[in-house]
C-alpha cells in the first residue's frame, strides 16, 4: 500500500469534524483512498497542507444521486499541489465556493473553500483526498492519507 510522503492536517475545523468515512461503495478503484466529511452547506475547508493551487472549479450548483450527476461537469472542487509531487482534492463545494484562485500559494489551515452539495453526492459533505498522478485510464490514483493526528475512518456505514 502506497502513502503519503507528506504529512496533512484536517482539511476541517476541529469544532466541524463529527467523524470521517469511507465506504467501499462509493470509494473503490482510484478513488479507494477517498475520505468523507459530513458537514453543513457553507462550512469552511482548509487547506490541508501548504502547496500551490492547480485548479478550481465552481461553476455548478446541482447535485445529487442520479446518473446524470456522475459526469464531473457537476461536480466543484480544489486541486492543491503539495511536496513530493502529492496532490490534495476537496470535492462537492458550494456554487461558486472557492475562496482561492488557481496559481496562488496557500498554507495549511488557511481557508480554502466552502463545503457543499454538488456532483454525485446526497448530502452535504466534502470529499477529501491525496492523489498522485499515473499511467492508468484516470490518470491518477488516491493514496493513503497520513493525518497528523489519528483519526477514526468508518467503514462501510449504511
Amino acid at each position: 500500500m502506497v502513502t503519503t510522503k507528506n504529512i496533512y492536517s484536517l482539511p476541517i475545523s476541529k469544532k466541524d469534524f463529527i467523524f470521517a468515512a469511507s465506504d467501499k461503495r462509493a470509494h473503490f478503484g482510484h478513488l479507494k483512498y477517498s475520505v468523507d466529511f459530513p458537514l453543513p452547506e457553507g462550512t469552511k475547508i482548509l487547506a490541508s497542507e501548504e502547496g500551490v493551487v492547480t485548479d478550481i472549479k465552481q461553476d455548478s450548483s446541482e447535485g445529487g444521486h442520479e446518473k446524470k450527476y456522475e459526469d464531473i461537469k457537476y461536480l466543484n472542487y480544489i486541486t492543491i499541489l503539495h511536496d513530493n509531487f502529492e496532490f490534495s482534492q476537496y470535492a462537492h463545494l458550494k456554487h461558486n465556493g472557492a475562496l482561492v484562485k488557481k496559481g496562488q500559494k496557500v498554507k495549511r489551515g488557511q481557508v480554502i473553500g466552502l463545503s457543499g452539495n454538488t456532483g454525485d453526492s446526497t448530502e452535504p459533505h466534502l470529499h477529501f483526498h491525496v492523489l498522485k498522478l499515473n499511467t492508468t485510464k484516470a490518470g491518477w490514483e488516491t493514496i493513503k492519507i497520513k493525518f497528523k493526528k489519528r483519526i477514526y475512518i468508518k467503514k462501510n456505514f449504511k
